[in-house]
């Protein structure tokens, strides 16, 4: 029975280090996978955001005059879009250049509130001149008017004389409507 003890006493100080040693290694790796949880998700937030922009060009000339709105708000993941902005009454020669992008700043807000309210930068450019305008000041060989007394006919005869010439010169035409 001595001897028995003896054994398991034996086997005791050979398993008891093992169980401890694995035991530890569990808890090491626990939490080296929630720290690697965290890092994963901290590297993934910042390569995400801020990477939204869409820009819409008209092709008029852009001026000086710019008009932000940094926090334009926009809803479930910007499924509902903010409110329309009135260039209109800001840039009286049209509008050049539309941009719209997320921030670092409002993609934070949004993953904050899990993406209910998803705020948005909105830059409008405005246009340096009309068309119109460009048309009085080129040549006159490259203007062409419609009156508002025009019949059909004569006004398919003037779009398809601004067409042509457009065509033949390969230079830009302008059809003035007055």
């Amino acid at each position: 029975m001595l001897q028995r003890n003896e054994a398991a006493a034996d086997m005791l100080h050979i398993v008891a280090p093992s169980i401890l040693h694995n035991s530890i290694n569990q808890h090491i790796r626990r939490k080296m996978n929630k720290s690697l949880i965290v890092i994963i998700a901290l590297l993934g937030s910042f390569v995400l955001t801020g990477c939204y922009h869409a820009q819409v060009t008209t092709g008029l000339e852009p001026s000086l005059e710019v008009y932000e709105q940094t926090f334009a708000s926009a809803w479930i993941f910007g499924l509902v879009p903010p409110n329309t902005v009135r260039a209109q009454d800001e840039c009286r020669n049209g509008v050049a250049r539309v941009e719209t992008r997320l921030s670092f700043l409002n993609m934070l807000v949004g993953n904050i509130s899990f993406g209910i309210y998803t705020p948005m930068h909105i830059k409008v450019t405005c246009a340096a001149s009309t068309i119109a305008d460009a048309a009085e000041g080129s040549s006159e060989k490259y203007t062409h008017r419609v009156d508002q007394n025009y019949t059909d006919e004569k006004v398919r005869e003037v779009f398809s004389a601004a067409a042509s010439e457009a065509h033949r010169t390969g230079q830009p035409v302008y059809v003035d409507m007055r």
